[in-house]
């Protein structure tokens, strides 16, 4: 037992071998510490420029709106351009913002109304970069190593939340809002440099480029027809839902027991601390136990945790009560950020990162507002109590939304045959369509029933894939005949179809060989247009 400790521990540091990922972890602390010293000094900045409760509620607003806004095209743009570009162009536009919000302060040009445009600006080059961020984890890391690198991630950033706020606190006091801003530019610089050493291999691409327009439908429509992700983010969602509450409501808890913002502030501090501590626990318990068993034992703590913070005030045991939860918290937040990654292949990665990052956002936002609202109701206690009950609860999910299997293969496995065509031999190149392709199979009457059934599976990985509409039809002049039909919108994205097969993928094929005779027989039928 003591030797499979030890290899746990090891592998939790394992992913600091690969010299682009420690860089990239080492630059990106700084730059979260950065990120939260803005917060902090936009927040006091307001205050001080002697604006109202909704200038001040609308700093929040103005960091989150850019999310829900360029969420999906972020995710779309982040699949079809080159991540690595991607990321130096908002690294530096976020610099730009910076430097300017901080010299605006310096010289006293800045304004209430000035102040919430520049953050809006500053945060959109966050939402714009973030699914491609999260998207270049597996391209830095082997693919064995994504729990530890997704752990260490979240050990990086609590300790930026846990450390952030104060030193913020701590700068403004001595130096002024001005200075805490011109460090969060400065923060950006490590980042900028990483990326720009890095020399990414780019991923060899036979088909056309996607449009954003297309790229966003096509991320919606591998969404839809993928079940383990629909359940993934159901689940994560409900969990968010009621597990927000104790970080939504810290504020009120420390004002409870001392008013004062250092009590805040360690109560922060505690919950990512053991944030920290709760990443090195899981890889050992993710050497005895299924990811399934390990997140629904921390979604479990949590909530006692949550329970705990309703009634205890004493300041210890608070401490205490935020340490667990921050523990538990990373290992249910982490194994599922893992499992999105596994689930997501290369060509929509980005995509799929942002459209979990809209349900995490969307839950927290309206977790934050409900639980508020029942705080203003019916007392801090009540909503504690109700919402750490309902965390324990959506352990029950498990019966009904089970985690998916973590060893997915989600490499690409093209190995349809295309028809010797080329965008030359199209009526209007590769924007010709909609494609109807065709396949007949011959199936045994034996295995009639079991073809159908999967037939229909490998219909939802046609539609997935790029399929519009897709059927199945019985050739009732011939017995064992069974044609399958699908269309797409156009040939290019029939062609990226046939690049969006995946190795797991393969089994359900391979059962469509077992129970029909040979290989089903092809067509491409195109289009005709009306004045043709």
């Amino acid at each position: 037992m003591a030797d499979s400790s030890v290899r746990s521990t090891l592998s939790m540091w394992r992913p600091l071998r690969a010299p682009i990922f420690r860089n990239l972890l080492i630059a990106d602390v700084v730059s979260d510490v950065g990120t939260f010293m803005q917060s902090v000094g936009a927040a006091w900045l307001m205050i001080s420029l002697s604006a109202g409760p909704i200038y001040v509620a609308l700093i929040q607003t103005a960091s989150a709106l850019p999310f829900f806004i360029f969420a999906l095209p972020a995710g779309a743009i982040g699949d079809i351009v080159d991540r690595r570009r991607l990321i130096l162009y908002t690294e530096t536009w976020m610099l730009a913002v910076a430097i300017a919000v901080a010299v605006l302060t310096i010289t006293g040009w800045i304004s209430p109304l000035l102040l919430l445009i520049l953050t809006f600006a500053l945060s959109s080059g966050d939402a714009f970069e973030t699914p491609t961020w999260r998207a270049v984890l597996p391209e830095v890391v082997p693919k064995e190593d994504l729990p530890a690198a997704s752990a260490l991630n979240g050990i990086e950033f609590n300790f930026a939340r846990a450390v952030g706020p104060g030193l913020a606190g701590f700068i403004v006091a001595a130096a002024g809002v001005g200075t805490a801003f011109l460090l969060n530019a400065a923060s950006f610089i490590g980042v900028i440099a990483v990326i720009a050493r890095w020399k990414r291999l780019v991923p060899r691409r036979t088909s056309p480029p996607e449009t954003v327009w297309g790229g966003t439908i096509a991320g919606l429509r591998y969404i839809r027809y993928s079940p383990a992700i629909r359940r993934l983010l159901l689940r994560t969602g409900f969990v968010i839902f009621f597990a927000t509450a104790l970080t939504a409501l810290l504020p009120l808890i420390a004002r409870d027991v001392k008013n004062s913002p250092i009590t805040f502030g360690i109560l922060l501090g505690c919950f990512g601390f053991g944030a920290v501590v709760g990443a090195v626990l899981m890889q050992r318990a993710r050497a005895r136990w299924s990811a399934e068993i390990v997140v629904s034992v921390g979604v479990a703590i949590y909530g006692l945790a949550t329970l705990a913070a309703s009634t205890v005030r004493v300041f210890p045991a608070l401490c205490g009560a935020t340490f667990v939860g921050g523990s538990a918290w990373v290992m249910f937040i982490s194994l599922v950020n893992v499992l999105v990654l596994n689930y997501s292949p290369d060509w929509v990665r980005a995509r799929v990162l942002s459209i979990s990052t809209l349900v995490v956002q969307g839950s927290v936002a309206a977790g934050s507002a409900v639980w508020g609202t029942v705080a203003a109701h019916f007392g801090l206690r009540a909503a504690l109590l109700w919402a750490g009950a309902g965390t324990i609860a959506t352990t029950a999910l498990a019966l009904f939304l089970r985690l998916p299997d973590a060893t997915v293969d989600v490499t690409a496995w093209n190995h349809w045959p295309l028809p010797g065509l080329d965008g030359n031999a199209l009526p209007a190149g590769y924007d010709s369509g909609p494609v109807l392709v065709t396949a007949e199979y011959e199936v045994p009457p034996e295995n009639v029933r079991e073809f159908l059934k999967a037939i229909r599976r490998y219909g939802r990985i046609r539609r997935r894939d790029g399929a519009s509409r897709w059927g199945i039809f019985h050739d009732l002049e011939h017995v064992g005949r069974y044609v399958e039909t699908f269309i797409v919108s156009s040939w290019a994205e029939h062609v990226r179809q046939h690049e969006r097969m995946t190795r797991a993928d393969r089994e359900l094929e391979e059962r469509l060989q077992r129970y029909s005779r040979g290989s089903p027989t092809v067509r491409h039928l195109l289009s005709v247009a009306q004045d043709e």
